[in-house]
């Protein structure tokens, strides 16, 4: 082997190694910009209340929703809604099913509402479609859930003291981003879902990347002080749901 030869074979290692350690390095930044992509979230740096403001935007917008409602109880003291599942569209109508407690017992009614105007129907009480008055069972008016300024979006546009909390992956196969939001809202808000609801109110939201209200778990006096704090979770799926709701 010639001199030549000793010389060039150890330039030809370093330059391997070199390349390789480069190779590397460029194959953990990678790694890297994916977890901090993952820990992103869909706020984009956005402020509480610009998220709050898009998902008010979100919900607003959608043709839509599947909605829930319940707590785990209602004092005997007062009339008052257990839980409520149904779908609730734009322009503002409602077509679902309410749990009642009236009096302490328990009532199941299916209920319909648009135009305004709220039908309910009870294989005991009211075996045909009736006009009712929600606010009689200390039930929401149905009609004006996905109003935009008194329905669930009274609920994003209202808050305040907003602070970001934690974000992790859920929805199908975890491959969403939602964050939790907290913060207080008045009773005028919360009247939207409870109508004797009183003074201030903690809540927390789930928000998708998508801007999506997902989940808003309320705590305060629903009905009226002396029957103390009581917790209602909301939950909002399916956006985007196409139904004809008609008066019965």
């Amino acid at each position: 082997m010639c001199k030549a030869d000793l010389v060039i074979e150890p330039s030809l290692r370093r330059l391997r190694l070199l390349t390789a350690t480069l190779a590397f390095g460029l194959a953990l930044g990678g790694l890297s910009a994916c977890s901090d992509d993952d820990q992103g979230g869909g706020d984009d740096g956005a402020t509480p209340e610009e998220v709050l403001a898009a998902a008010k935007k979100t919900l607003d917008e959608t043709s839509g929703v599947n909605v829930t409602l319940a707590t785990d109880s209602v004092p005997s003291s007062v009339n008052g809604i257990s839980s409520a599942e149904g779908t609730g569209v734009h322009p503002s109508a409602f077509e679902g099913t309410f749990k009642l407690s009236v009096s302490g017992l328990p009532a199941d009614a299916d209920v319909i509402a648009v135009d305004g105007v709220t039908y309910a129907k009870n294989s005991l009480l009211l075996p045909d479609w009736t006009e009712i008055d929600p606010s009689t069972y200390g039930a929401p008016d149905p009609a004006q859930l996905m109003n935009p300024d008194d329905g669930f979006s009274g609920l994003l546009s209202a808050a305040t003291d907003v602070e970001k909390g934690d974000t992790v992956r859920g929805g199908a196969d975890n491959k969403e981003i939602l964050t939790e939001y907290t913060g207080t809202i008045s009773s005028d808000a919360v009247a939207a879902l409870v109508p004797t609801a009183e003074g201030d109110f903690d809540f927390t939201y789930t928000i998708s990347d998508d801007d999506e209200l997902r989940e808003a778990v309320l705590k305060g006096a629903f009905y009226g002080e002396d029957a103390g704090d009581l917790t209602y979770t909301l939950t909002l799926d399916d956006y985007g749901t196409e139904k004809e709701i008609t008066a019965p």
